[in-house]
Parts: structure tokens; C-alpha cells; sequence
């Protein structure tokens, strides 16, 4: 295969990944060593989270190929990088955070949650704390159970009160 067809192809699956991820984060881990590069990987394999080194040129070209609003983060496509996809919006982040807590790296160049645009590594915070669609499910729950129980209590303890209130109603005269 010739050099041109293989970077079309990289686009291609790229711009596939782009187009079929709605969580992507774009990273710095270069100068980890081979040791620690091993440790992310296998952090990120675990857990269902891709890690993929790619040069900007090809990513840029890819995420000019999806229908996807990247505009602002091509401004980020400098310097070694590298990708992380996953299915759980906050996951990516997680793992960078308890990495670096032993490490400098990765560093989070930006990354693209949900439609919306991060920048930046001081946004990895923000990112930690979004709730996963899991979490947001669970709470949700909890909040609809919660009526439910408070009616439910209140039928069950005042019993007696209701009873008593439906038979003074119906004694009192028209």
C-alpha cells in the first residue's frame, strides 16, 4: 500500500471512532516511561477506555471529516497526542486523576463530552465531576422514590388520623 493510501485509511478509522464516540478527550502522555505508558494503558484497558497515540495532522483531518462541531478544539492539535475514548462520560478523567497523582502525566489538552467543548488541563476537575449517565439514572430514581415513601409513610402512620377525619366528615351535618 502506498504511504497516501495508508493515511487515508488512519483518517477514515479515526473519523469512524470521532463520529461513533460521544466522549473524547485528548491528551499529552509523552515522556512517561515505558513502565508507566504500560500502567495507563493497562489503567485504561480495565476499564473500557481506549487510548490511542495519534499525529494532529491525521486527527485534524478526521474530525474535519465527521459531523461534529471540533472547530474549537484544533487549536489543541499541537505537541505529542494522544486520544481516549470512552462510553462513560467522567471515566477518562478519573483515570487521569488517580494517575497523576503519582505522575506529571497525562495532561488533559481538551476534550469533547456530551457536544460540549473542554479545553485546557484545568478543566479535568469539571470533567471528574460530571455524572456519568448511570449516576444521573440513580438519582433520578432516588428523587422519585422519595415522594412515593414520604406519601406512603404518611398514609401508613396516620391511618388512624385519616380514618378519623373521613368519619367526623361524614357525621357532620349538611
Amino acid at each position: 500500500m502506498k504511504k497516501k493510501e495508508e493515511k487515508n485509511q488512519i483518517i477514515d478509522t479515526l473519523a469512524e471512532k470521532l463520529a461513533d464516540n460521544n466522549n473524547i478527550y485528548i491528551t499529552d502522555i509523552s515522556e512517561l516511561n515505558v513502565d508507566k505508558t504500560n500502567a495507563l494503558r493497562r489503567d485504561c484497558f480495565n476499564k473500557d477506555v481506549e487510548l490511542v497515540v495519534v499525529k494532529n495532522t491525521l486527527l485534524r483531518k478526521a474530525m474535519e471529516k465527521t459531523n461534529k462541531e471540533f472547530d474549537d478544539l484544533y487549536q489543541v492539535l499541537k505537541g505529542p497526542t494522544s486520544l481516549m475514548f470512552s462510553d462513560i462520560n467522567n471515566l477518562p478523567a478519573k483515570i487521569i486523576k488517580v494517575f497523576r497523582a503519582n505522575s506529571k502525566k497525562p495532561i488533559l489538552k481538551g476534550a469533547f463530552v456530551e457536544e460540549t467543548t473542554y479545553i485546557g488541563d484545568e478543566q479535568l476537575d469539571a470533567l471528574v465531576n460530571i455524572k456519568s449517565k448511570n449516576e444521573l439514572i440513580a438519582d433520578v430514581v432516588a428523587l422519585l422514590q422519595s415522594p412515593a415513601k414520604n406519601v406512603i409513610s404518611a398514609l401508613q402512620s396516620g391511618g388512624d388520623k385519616i380514618a378519623g377525619v373521613l368519619k367526623t366528615l361524614s357525621e357532620k351535618p349538611e
